[in-house]
């Protein structure tokens, strides 16, 4: 099976659905940075030691594809899964379950005490632009609500995982 097509040659790709729209729309760039979230997970992944923590992260990749499906599809019929209330309350979980266990949520933090943590705040980085860029094509066409705040909770619980993970706190101090 090859995986080239030649249909995206002249700058065009299909949604899922099977419309065709310009490969550097905001619909494609936004299921495109869900995309690269996920890489970027699966790369935090690849070095966190705690098995719980790393089921987590799969779990969590493996419902980015939901995110990056639904996005990909205009014609609600065609979608295969639209995200629900109890996809954002199993992050909620995960953000208590992580919160609970450590100390000092309220400062900031700079990242990368571990190689885990700190590919965990870059990802948490690419979560923020994804749900701003999802923010924008609202305003151009409706996305699902509880997509909207499914991303937004999402990078809140990569945070809680990467707070779970640091192993020495340094806090940004203001005025230094």
């Amino acid at each position: 099976m090859k995986i080239y097509t030649k249909t995206g040659d002249k700058g065009q790709t299909s949604l899922w659905d099977g419309e065709r729209v310009d490969k550097d729309s905001l619909r494609v760039e936004c299921y495109g940075t869900i995309d690269e979230l996920n890489a970027t997970l699966g790369m935090a992944r690849s070095v966190v030691e705690d098995k719980e923590m790393k089921d987590l992260i799969l779990g969590i990749q493996r419902k980015l594809f939901y995110v990056g499906g639904e996005l990909a599809t205009r014609k609600e019929e065609k979608k295969f899964y639209s995200m629900q209330e109890s996809d954002i309350e199993e992050l909620e979980k995960i953000i208590d379950s992580c919160i609970a266990r450590i100390d000092g949520v309220d400062k900031f933090i700079i990242a990368g005490s571990t190689q885990a943590s700190a590919h965990l705040d870059f990802s948490r980085t690419v979560a923020r632009r994804a749900e701003r860029l999802i923010l924008r094509l609202n305003k151009e066409e409706e996305v699902n609500p509880m997509l909207i705040k499914y991303v937004n909770r999402l990078s809140d619980a990569i945070y809680a995982v990467e707070r779970y993970l640091e192993d020495e706190l340094i806090y940004f101090e203001s005025g230094r």
